[in-house]
């Protein structure tokens, strides 16, 4: 598996006011050094619009795609929904207010950074009951802490700015150009990112579709991850 890093995140240099096409790019110039053929793609939550421009841009690269619990467009009736992070981040990124938004998300990433798992279990104390088992299992508290402390270690900002794409930007991927089958699995009750933003989203794409999981929340794939591959690679 190929895994990149978002600018800003991780090692990734940080590109201020970006949207979705920046990173796009980069990812067709790394496949062009490491892989020569098309390959099927994955991304969940914030992961979902990156695949979406990534199939836009690049068709040609994309054999199949799936999305997970992936990020959409809001309206007001999402908002009511939202864990209290991601309404707040949203409010802030609508008003275009960066600087209060680099202060909020820097009081979580100190909290996070001094304990991924507490810092977590703050950030999702509203979320379903299923999150809460997924938060429990060691095996997904030491990825969590490991994968945390690499993403956030350069400061806010690139996290911060990632809100402001999924927020200000999203309009700006060509949907009708993405020509390969994509999967979205979608939880009816994620808190993350509402299930009726999705299907609004699903519905604008004309070869994909939408399956609503039987689990809850927003972290539910950890336990079909196996299932999920299998099903991308069948398409692939």
């Amino acid at each position: 598996m190929i895994v990149t890093e978002r600018p800003g995140f991780g090692a990734s240099t940080r590109r201020p006011g970006r949207g979705f096409h920046e990173h796009a790019d980069d990812l067709a110039a790394i496949l062009d050094e490491i892989a020569g053929d098309a390959l099927p793609i994955i991304g969940g939550s914030g992961g979902g619009p990156h695949v979406l421009a990534f199939a836009a841009r690049h068709p040609a690269r994309v054999a199949a795609g799936t999305i997970i619990s992936g990020m959409a467009p809001l309206d007001a009736d999402d908002l009511s929904t939202l864990i209290p992070i991601n309404l707040e981040a949203h409010q802030l990124a609508t008003a275009g207010d960066f600087d209060a938004a680099v202060a909020i998300a820097s009081t979580h990433r100190n909290a996070l950074l001094a304990d991924p798992l507490v810092g977590m279990r703050t950030i999702m104390a509203t979320a379903p009951p299923m999150d809460q088992v997924v938060m429990a299992d060691r095996a997904w508290q030491r990825a969590h802490a490991l994968t945390t402390r690499e993403a956030l270690r350069q400061g806010p900002e690139g996290w911060v700015d990632e809100g402001f794409a999924m927020t200000r930007r999203l309009g700006e991927i060509d949907l009708l150009a993405i020509r390969t089958t994509l999967t979205w699995w979608h939880a009816k009750d994620d808190r993350n990112t509402p299930f009726a933003a999705a299907r609004r989203l699903v519905a604008q794409l004309p070869t994909a579709s939408l399956n609503e999981v039987d689990r809850s929340g927003h972290l539910w794939a950890y336990h079909e991850e196996g299932a999920l591959l299998d099903e991308l690679l069948s398409r692939a």
